[in-house]
């Protein structure tokens, strides 16, 4: 029987969108769910960009932004889109020869907004030169950052101008027959973030990019982007995302996994189901827990694993995950595999049984998906 019909309650049904390619990437649509994130090295600095973007890649980011402030930025973003396995995005501000730099340098996509490049001649300078390179181009609208007029239509940054805003660039876009264009409405403020998205959702077809901008330090920001994204992602609404956290860029790929493995919209990599521990616990769940994060990082397979420190839950948990150890007897506890009690084990040797249990679960996995 199909799961939806099972668990009703478990289905988002997202918003559709239309579809647009970046690079080999496929937005929107039917497309799954983008993990984005953002270099913070020198451009100008190829060899420490690209470093950064290959820590990036191992995280599992499917798209990586990279800032083109100045002609020394675009002219090493050549070389770092020829090391790159993943699109790059090159964000661009004002100076509307940096966007044709970074679309002849290869760019899958042009951050900008159409209205603060300049003229109309040179819009058009900047759409040529996605269109005869393939890029698409993402409109990013800032709370921080609204046009003046708006700013005194409103009163205040406001959801309202900032939907305003992104279709009056969009506009741009459309006027210039050009389509391949996602949007983004961001404000720190996840009230303003979450209205913005929501009206936007309803005004227009195109891809959207998710984020609550200025989100914070990892903890508190990760909270943030959390409750913002998760209700529009629950709502359907969104086709990439971005996590800003002002701490190292791969927090930012976990964050955004986590969030969607939470939805089950994505499900790369261990999913692990662990009780917050109490006084019945059989082992240490906290550092276990802990430790096994760490070394099951590299698993990209779907693999749920439930810990959990002794039998009031544990058997009812491990039923619905792929394995599971529940802590109960003396110094030992039970290890379940597909669902099942399977073998008894002993407290001392259960996080190295665990992870060779999760690594050939991994391996039968990739085996039967290239057989």
């Amino acid at each position: 029987m199909n799961i939806d019909q099972v668990r009703p309650w478990r289905t988002i049904e997202r918003r559709k969108s239309r579809k647009i390619m970046m690079g080999n990437l496929e937005i929107g649509g039917d497309a799954p769910i983008s993990v984005q994130s953002m270099t913070n090295t020198p451009t100008s600095d190829a060899g420490a960009t690209i470093d950064q973007i290959r820590r990036l890649e191992e995280a599992g980011a499917d798209i990586v932004r990279v800032s083109c402030p100045d002609e020394e930025s675009t002219a090493a973003l050549k070389e770092i889109v020829k090391a790159s396995k993943v699109p790059i995005v090159a964000d661009i501000h004002f100076h509307y020869k940096r966007g044709i730099e970074a679309a002849e340098a290869g760019a899958a996509c042009l951050r900008i907004n159409p209205g603060n490049i300049g003229s109309s001649d040179r819009v058009r300078e900047v759409v040529n030169a996605a269109r005869d390179n393939g890029a698409c181009i993402r409109i990013g609208v800032n709370g921080g950052s609204l046009e003046k007029h708006l700013l005194e239509k409103y009163g205040e940054p406001c959801p309202e101008a900032m939907v305003e805003s992104a279709l009056d660039h969009a506009r741009i876009l459309d006027d210039h027959n050009f389509r391949e264009y996602k949007i983004s409405v961001k404000a720190s403020d996840v009230f303003m973030t979450v209205a913005a998205y929501q009206g936007l959702a309803e005004a227009t077809d195109a891809p959207l990019h998710l984020g609550v901008t200025e989100a914070g330090p990892a903890r508190t920001g990760g909270v943030k982007s959390s409750i913002g994204m998760g209700n529009l992602l629950w709502a359907g609404i969104g086709d990439t995302l971005r996590v800003s956290l002002s701490a190292d860029p791969v927090e930012e790929i976990k964050v955004g996994f986590d969030i969607l493995k939470s939805l089950n919209l994505r499900t790369r990599g261990v999913n692990i189901i662990a009780c917050p521990s109490c006084a019945r616990q059989g082992f240490d769940v906290i550092s276990t827990v802990e430790t096994l994060e760490q070394r099951l990082e590299h698993i990209r397979e779907p693999i749920t694993l439930s810990i959990i420190g002794c039998v009031v839950n544990g058997p009812g948990e491990a039923a619905g995950t792929d394995l599971g150890f529940t802590g109960g007897g003396k110094d030992a506890g039970m290890m379940y595999i597909g669902g099942k009690p399977d073998h008894k084990l002993s407290n001392a040797d259960m996080i190295e049984h665990i992870v060779d249990q999760v690594e050939k679960r991994a391996d039968y996995i990739r085996s039967q998906a290239t057989s």
